[in-house]
């Protein structure tokens, strides 16, 4: 590095704060926190499947602080799959990340809600494919999720409420 009055500072060193209006996303690493599958009426299930089970799908999205710019971004999928009323299966999913994420303070909620789930969701549509073709069932193949929607809500439901 050389030395001078560069963009850089007086002695060309680098800062270590972010950079003004700088808005950067980093996902240090990614896992399976915690999850579950069930098929509670295996093996009959399996017989009594005429049509496609009717499966409602609930997804949350998570944020912690673990210090400094590092966060904890989980993505919750609950799932369950019923066939004729019974039953087929039932799967919770928590799928975590590591990110480092800088931005301004207006800007760092919609990254963390938004953005790193997006860059989270595809892992956890191939585990939930994989775990319900494995547990019997045909693959589960998740559409995509709008995450900027599902921010919306989350924002307006907590405007109505205080």
């Amino acid at each position: 590095m050389t030395e001078g009055n560069g963009a850089n500072g007086a002695n060309g060193a680098q800062s270590a704060q972010p950079q003004e209006g700088r808005i950067g996303l980093a996902i240090a690493g990614q896992y399976i926190k915690d999850m579950s599958f069930e098929v509670p009426g295996a093996p009959e299930i399996f017989s009594q499947m005429q049509k496609a089970p009717e499966i409602p799908i609930a997804v949350d999205v998570r944020v912690r602080q673990l210090g400094g710019n590092h966060f904890e971004v989980t993505l919750h999928f609950d799932i369950k799959a019923n066939v004729d009323g019974k039953p087929g299966f039932v799967m919770e999913l928590v799928y975590g990340a590591v990110v480092q994420a800088t931005a301004p303070q207006e800007h760092l909620q919609p990254l963390l809600m938004i953005e790193a789930p997006r860059l989270m969701f595809p892992f956890c549509r191939n585990i939930i494919a994989d775990i319900t073709r494995d547990g019997g069932f045909p693959p589960l193949m998740l559409q995509p999720i709008d995450f900027v929607q599902l921010y919306r809500e989350r924002v307006q439901a907590a405007q109505q409420q205080g």
